[in-house]
This record gives structure tokens, C-alpha cells and sequence, in this order.
């Protein structure tokens, strides 16, 4: 039976972390959006002791996923100052074996606060994962890695400012294409590892995104994940499309935060101004607002059904690669259409500084394009309906 709610313990955790979006995150919103690359060096403390509480931003179930979407509605770019294992720990969750798991994640529950990252994109490929560059040669008992990833979330942070992780993907065998591409884990403190710079950004600018460059970096044997010699040729491949199954729905919650966050503050603005949307008014009697702003609700709503679907469905160990796509793919386009509008209906004050109008729809915008751009994932949706395969349909 399908079943959405939540324990007791769940709901709590909910409304604390809103508590927490409300009065330490978004009073802190627009200074952090104005000075890109400070820390928050005080929230990350907070959020850190509390990790526990919280359960990390990449937990497995629909209360995760709501408390992420209270946190980006206190705001995005800080909720991604998070620490914790993150998507390198989805990463290893994902194809990782019970040791790895243990090994490299047990950090993230002791001493100073830890990142995880996840470095795919490189500057000659996004989507199109066959077309990595980057290397992985054997030599003995290491693995030597070289290459650039680009566009990595927590990279500084994993790197340089703790004793974190990097999940990197690169390829064993360029002949291959995506057979050969396999995942890596690299440790904070690796020689050869290094950040290289840091991407200033239109929107999320409390969130470090880095460019990672690997030269000559030797790591151990077994920091390959997974079973190294049982792999087969799509195992890796497969490891990062199950990353996305579970970090998806995650970036979903996330769009929901800022679209909610636009939702509400516009209702209030409009209510300050006697403005009071009319739910049950007959159709032909609302105004051009109402109306735009019931279908704005609609499309929050969908996309917020469609995310706890997917989470649900990971949550219960069910296969949800449709079902994450399709929440990440509403959810982004949702986003960006929503905060827009709101915008567009605040008119001169909504593209001033006055309102975080403008931040919202510039933080929105991230979330139709990481973590599998909106096309992409239609793509994806599309070939899984019509049982069409990759190169049936591209």
C-alpha cells in the first residue's frame, strides 16, 4: 500500500528543520548571496552537531527529502554548505560494497565537519558520459588517475577544507565508451588531487562548485567501488545511473524549497496590499492574478507529488529510475517557471534587491539543469514510456 506519512519523530524533524530555515537561514540569505565563497562557518557548526538529528541531506526517505525542502525555502546555496557524505556518499551507497561503505563513510560521523563530492562533468562532457576523458591506469596494487572535472558541488569544501571525499568517475578503457567508465574514491590529502578554482556563479553562491584536477594521483587498488574483479562492463555505468536515482529526487526537494519560498512570500506581499486569492470564486470572476497564482500552486503541488513519490519508492527499495526523472524533470522546469512569474507579477520590486524575488528565481534556475539537465531527463522518461532504447531515441 502506498503511504506517504510520517512517525511522529519524522514530523519533528521537519518542523526543525523549518525552524531552523526560518530563523538562522533566511535572515543570513542575502548576505551569503553577496559574498560567494565566505563560509557559514557558524551554521556549519549548528548543522553539523545536528547531523544526527537531521539525517544528513541525502537520507533515504520522504522525511530527507521534506527537510531538504525546508531548508532550501530557508535557502538554497546554504543549504548546500550542509556537511556530510552528500552525493559522494550516494555515490558509494549506490556501488560501493559493505566495507567500502564502512571505510569511507564513518568519517562523516566523527571529529570536525566533513564533505562528500561527486565529479563527473568534465570540460568536454556534461551528459553524454561516454565522451569522459578522464583515466584510470592500474599500476600494481594503485590506480593512477588523470584528468579535470569540472562543475563539482562541495569540491573545495571536501577537498581543501576537510578530511573528505571525492567520488570521481573515469575510464579504465577509452575503447569501451560508457563499459569502461568506473568509479573511484579519492581522500582529502591525496597528492595529485587538487582544486584548481572555484566557479562564480548566477545563483546557489554559498555552494563551492570547483574544478578538480587529477595528475598523476595514485589511491589504493580497492578504492575502486564495487567488487573490482566481478565487475562487468556496465557495472560502472550502471553505479552512476543509480547515483541519480537517488540524487534526483533530492534536487527535486530542493526546486520545492525555492518555489514554496516564492509562493509564500508573494502571497504575503500581495496580502499586505489587499490582495487575497480567491479559491473558491467562480473562474470567470478571478483576477489574471489569482488565476496565475493557483496555477503556480498546481504546478508546486505536482512536482512535490511526483518527488515523494520517487523517494517513497526508494525508500522501499523499489527500482524508481522513471519515477526520479520524471520528479527531477517537473520539479526543475516547475522552479523556474514559478519564480519567474512571481517575479514578473511583483513587477520593478521583484527584480529589485528590496525582495529575494530575484535571488529565488536565479537559485531556481540550477535546479532544471544539475544533476541531469531537464532535456535530459524528459529523454530518459520518454525512452522508459515508449520502450525505446538509447539508440532508438536520442
Amino acid at each position: 500500500m502506498i503511504d506517504f506519512s510520517l512517525s511522529p519523530e519524522e514530523e519533528a524533524a521537519v518542523k526543525s528543520a523549518h525552524k531552523q530555515a526560518e530563523e538562522v537561514v533566511r535572515p543570513i540569505s542575502r548576505y551569503y548571496d553577496e559574498h560567494e565563497h565566505e563560509s557559514p562557518k557558524e551554521l556549519i557548526d549548528q548543522l553539523w552537531e545536528r547531523r544526527a538529528e537531521m539525517g544528513g541531506m541525502l537520507g533515504m526517505g520522504i522525511a530527507a527529502a521534506l527537510r531538504v525542502e525546508e531548508m532550501c525555502w530557508g535557502d538554497a546555496g546554504l543549504m548546500l554548505t550542509n556537511p556530510g557524505s552528500s552525493l559522494g556518499g550516494a555515490a558509494i551507497m549506490a556501488s560501493g560494497t559493505p566495507d567500502q561503505m564502512t571505510r569511507f563513510l564513518k568519517r562523516f560521523d566523527e571529529g570536525d565537519p566533513k564533505w562528500g563530492a561527486m565529479a563527473m562533468t568534465e570540460p568536454g562532457c556534461g551528459s553524454d558520459t561516454a565522451a569522459i576523458t578522464a583515466t584510470a591506469v592500474r599500476d600494481g596494487d594503485d590506480w593512477i588517475l588523470n584528468g579535470e572535472k569540472i562543475f563539482v558541488t562541495y569540491g573545495h569544501r571536501a577537498i581543501d577544507l576537510s578530511e573528505g571525499i571525492v567520488v570521481v568517475w573515469a575510464s579504465v578503457d577509452k575503447s569501451a565508451g560508457r563499459a569502461g567508465i568506473k568509479s573511484f574514491v579519492v581522500e582529502a590529502g591525496t597528492p595529485g588531487c587538487r582544486v584548481e578554482k572555484l566557479e562564480k556563479k548566477l545563483g546557489i553562491r554559498a555552494s563551492d562548485t570547483a574544478t578538480i584536477v587529477f595528475e598523476n594521483c595514485r589511491i589504493p587498488f580497492g578504492n575502486i567501488l564495487g567488487k573490482a574483479e566481478v565487475k562487468t562492463k556496465t557495472e560502472g555505468f550502471k553505479g552512476a545511473m543509480a547515483t541519480f536515482d537517488a540524487t534526483r529526487p533530492i534536487v527535486a526537494a530542493m526546486a520545492l524549497g525555492v518555489m514554496r519560498a516564492a509562493l509564500d512570500m508573494l502571497r504575503d506581499v500581495l496580502e499586505k496590499e489587499g490582495i487575497k486569492i480567491r479559491y473558491n470564486a467562480p473562474r470567470t470572476t478571478q483576477t489574471a492574478i489569482e488565476r496565475d497564482f493557483m496555477e503556480m500552486e498546481a504546478n508546486y503541488k505536482a512536482a512535490r507529488l511526483l518527488t515523494i513519490r520517487a523517494v517513497w519508492m526508494m525508500q522501499n527499495g523499489m527500482p524508481n529510475a522513471l519515477e526520479s526523472s520524471m520528479a527531477k524533470a517537473k520539479a526543475g522546469r516547475a522552479a523556474t517557471l514559478i519564480t519567474q512569474r512571481a517575479v514578473e507579477l511583483m513587477g520593478p520590486l521583484g527584480y529589485s534587491r528590496k525582495y529575494l524575488f530575484e535571488k529565488f528565481m536565479r537559485d531556481a534556475k540550477i535546479n532544471d539543469i544539475f544533476e541531469g539537465t531537464g532535456q535530459i531527463n524528459t529523454l530518459i522518461v520518454a525512452r522508459r514510456v515508449l520502450g525505446f532504447t538509447r539508440e532508438q531515441l536520442k
